[in-house]
């Protein structure tokens, strides 16, 4: 987002022949199109703010991607060197600010460091648990000359990593054929070695979980798959982990909710961490060490989880419903599935509406799924254009609610401008319905959750994108299949069933079991 503390910097970025500069409509747009950057290509996106209002406002995708696990670099401009500690004009105390929702903070007290704290950041966030880092440059360092920082040099010691390596990996798979009932949970850090969990799980009888969001980390159609561990999660995944003697956590932290509120690993269950994800472990890359473990020589067994899988696909499978007051969530599921190429890419907002999309979406094997573990509302529009602008060969679609589409749906605006492919599919059923109906289950009656009856297809196209309302299920597979072929910024706005809170219930129904 421009700010006056970074003027040069600007400049110099717009006119580099190998960097693209985006601006954004919201600093929180930038560090969210940042993190789901970096998550799509494996590289570090940088997201830049100017201090007190702009760096606070981008902070929110700072914290996604601290509890996302994601490397970015954040360079925040700060008021004049010689102003600093007054309170001077914007001015906050940014290292302090920003310490607690990265890897590191600092603040340049030099200009001539400023080349050095970059390259220390990079390494920062790309080393170990992936995360961000933020660089505050004081305004009047930005416009201060510096010679080019030379790096590079093969890295010493590789023939010695790849022996250790190696040795890891045969020490995990006898431990892997010694357990009883073998599980993995794999996340972010599984993913670029998917074929190869997949072949050590068919060789060592591994039952795998996806961490939560992490749908894409394993394909769904396969007899290990045991399901996703998210809010709400079938009986079969938890008792397979609960049952499971040996637990191997592949690239991801044991957070709230992966761990159903930290009920997970059960009492006495071996835990192998692999990766920086957590306390002890492993300590190599899951992807290094998954592919050495797929090489490995020995012996090899298979374990039978097919009822739990069966267990999990039905469980999966979307209910055929109708409702009186609205499109049935589940049917802009099935209607996605049908529409979606095989190879798109699926950013999720926070929001009841994702429950829907969590346990009746079936990830094919060559679909991304990009989406806050963090629960940060207004993630999947930000997201979903830094896809389209990544991988402009491949359809990004954001799902999204009313409440999280209006927080930054302005973002449409910068993939027009940007021309960028994404599509927008808004659930938009007039309220915040997770608040709802925890509010209902809860209190027996509802405050503050009314979104207005927003016309989402005339403000699209008041920011320049393509426009499709739909009101009822029969006009989805119309909709949708015209805006994934349209390549064009498009949105299709869902009337849904306000009274359809949850796959599970009911608003009136939580609203009658609660006496007021």
């Amino acid at each position: 987002m421009p700010g006056e503390s970074f003027l040069s910097l600007i400049d110099e970025v717009d006119r580099h022949p190998g960097l693209q500069l985006v601006s954004v409509r919201h600093e929180s747009g930038a560090a969210f199109m940042a993190d789901a950057d970096a998550r799509l290509t494996g590289v570090p996106a940088v997201a830049m703010a100017s201090r007190g209002p702009g760096s606070s406002n981008l902070a929110i995708g700072v914290h996604t991607a601290r509890q996302d696990s994601t490397p970015m670099v954040v360079l925040l401009g700060q008021v004049d060197s010689q102003l600093r500690g007054r309170e001077a004009f914007q001015e906050v105390d940014l290292t302090a600010f920003y310490g607690p929702i990265t890897k590191w903070a600092v603040t340049a007290e030099r200009a001539e460091d400023v080349p050095e704290l970059v390259a220390r950041g990079w390494q920062i966030a790309t080393s170990g648990r992936p995360g961000p880092v933020a660089i505050a440059i004081p305004s009047d360092f930005v416009d201060a000359e510096a010679a080019e920082l030379q790096r590079g040099g093969r890295r010493a010691g590789a023939a010695g990593e790849q022996s250790h390596l190696a040795a890891t990996a045969s020490d995990l798979a006898a431990r892997l054929l010694a357990a009883r009932r073998p599980v993995a949970i794999a996340g972010e850090g599984a993913r670029p070695a998917r074929d190869h969990l997949v072949a050590a799980a068919e060789r060592f009888g591994i039952g795998v979980c996806t961490s939560f969001r992490r749908q894409d980390a394993f394909p769904v159609d396969h007899p290990n798959f045991l399901g996703h561990l998210a809010l709400a999660t079938p009986d079969a995944t938890v008792d397979a982990v609960t049952g499971a003697d040996l637990l191997v956590v592949i690239g991801t932290r044991l957070d709230e909710i992966t761990t159903q509120r930290y009920r997970l690993p059960a009492p006495g269950t071996e835990v192998v961490p692999i990766g920086r994800y957590g306390h002890g472990g492993i300590d190599a890359d899951p992807a290094d060490l998954l592919a050495a473990l797929a090489r490995h020589d020995g012996p090899a067994r298979a374990l039978d989880w097919a009822p739990v899988h069966a267990a999990v696909d039905a469980w999966s499978t979307p209910p055929a419903v109708a409702t009186d007051g609205g499109v049935h969530p589940a049917a802009v599921i099935s209607a996605l599935h049908r529409q979606l190429p095989p190879d798109g890419i699926v950013t999720n907002d926070a929001g009841n509406f994702a429950a829907f999309l969590h346990r009746y979406w079936r990830f094919p094997a060559t679909t991304t799924q990009l989406a806050p573990v963090n629960g940060a509302m207004g993630y999947a529009v930000p997201a979903a254009v830094a896809a389209a602008t990544a991988a402009p060969e491949r359809t990004a679609v954001a799902v999204v609610g009313d409440g999280g589409v209006l927080m930054t749906g302005q973002e449409i605006e910068t993939a027009v401008r940007l021309g960028a492919p994404v599509v927008v599919l808004v659930l938009q059923n007039g309220m915040y319905g997770t608040i709802a109906m925890h509010q209902a289950r809860d209190l027996g009656r509802t405050s503050g959750v009314d979104i207005g009856a927003v016309d989402l297809v005339r403000w699209a196209e008041g920011l320049g994108a393509a426009a499709y309302g739909v009101t009822e299920a029969g006009e989805l597979d119309e909709a949708l299949g015209r805006a994934v072929t349209g390549r064009r910024p498009a949105v299709v706005a869902v009337r849904t069933d306000p009274d359809v809170i949850s796959p599970t219930a009911t608003l009136a129904g939580l609203l009658e079991r609660v006496p007021v």
